[in-house]
């Protein structure tokens, strides 16, 4: 049996809601095997993280390498990449190995605004990494500090989106989690011919960890199921709103997205 595959370069999550649990638990859900290059440990639950261990980028491109060549991906994802040396050692295996239907989460400030890898870091990835994208996933934040602008309206999000186009992905999509109202469930997509607004239904639940994660894990496994680029997001966006709407409401603070919302009773659902 022939079944697509599909490669994350993440860091583990020891509270399973995002990072490399989330990826591969959304890889299953889509029928894709799915595949792993681990880039840190981090020490999480829903109240927070308390430690991050790194590997050495060697660790990181030797299980890149042992994947690709026995098994080949049809699809891979970049998720939290912790320095710039990390950053250089896996755009250079994404190179080297042809990585195609690469979908790099911009891992660099979190959901609430707080930095989460240092400027050096954020440097190599605009010129080492970003330009072998095929679909690029900032949120608000990430997408400020790569547009260099305020992002407020519609329009501030479809104008960065045009501008980080510029870095040189295939294409961007520009997440509308982070901002307010009735903006927090629209995202905007640009290719350099589409322009698109896309707007699903808007999830009131505070349980919400892991949804950039399952985003763009989503859209790496429909990508390797050979749907179109702006069709693997749509699906994707679909498959992250039934997660919302199944979050999970575990542990003293702010619980996963329900990955596994295909397997529930409807009477067992937790929002």
């Amino acid at each position: 049996m022939t079944i697509p595959v599909a490669l994350t370069i993440a860091g583990s999550d020891s509270g399973g809601g995002a990072g490399i649990q989330a990826d591969l638990r959304t890889f299953a859900f889509h029928c894709v095997h799915g595949t792993s290059a681990i880039t840190c440990v981090t020490a999480q639950n829903t109240l927070g993280v308390t430690r991050v261990d790194a590997l050495p980028a060697e660790a990181v491109v030797a299980q890149i390498q042992a994947v690709v060549i026995d098994i080949g991906v049809q699809a891979a994802k970049t998720g939290m990449l912790l320095n710039a040396e990390m950053i250089a050692a896996v755009a250079e295996q994404v190179q080297a190995l042809q990585l195609k239907n690469l979908v790099v989460d911009p891992v660099m400030v979190s959901r609430t605004g707080a930095q989460l890898i240092d400027d050096a870091a954020i440097a190599k990835l605009q010129t080492a990494l970003i330009p072998h994208a095929l679909i690029l996933t900032p949120n608000r934040y990430e997408a400020q500090i790569l547009a260099q602008q305020s992002i407020d309206t519609l329009e501030d999000m479809q104008t960065a989106a045009q501008k980080i186009y510029a870095l040189g992905p295939k294409a961007v999509l520009v997440k509308g989690g982070g901002m307010t109202g009735e903006l927090k469930a629209v995202d905007v997509w640009f290719d350099g011919i589409t322009l698109e607004v896309l707007q699903t239904e808007n999830i009131d639940t505070r349980h919400t960890h892991g949804t950039g994660c399952t985003l763009s894990a989503a859209i790496a496994a429909n990508l390797a199921l050979s749907l179109p680029p702006l069709e693997a997001v749509k699906a994707g966006k679909t498959y992250v709103t039934n997660a919302l709407k199944h979050a999970l409401a575990i542990g003293q603070g702010q619980g996963p997205v329900g990955h596994f919302f295909p397997l529930l009773n409807h009477d067992d659902q937790q929002n």
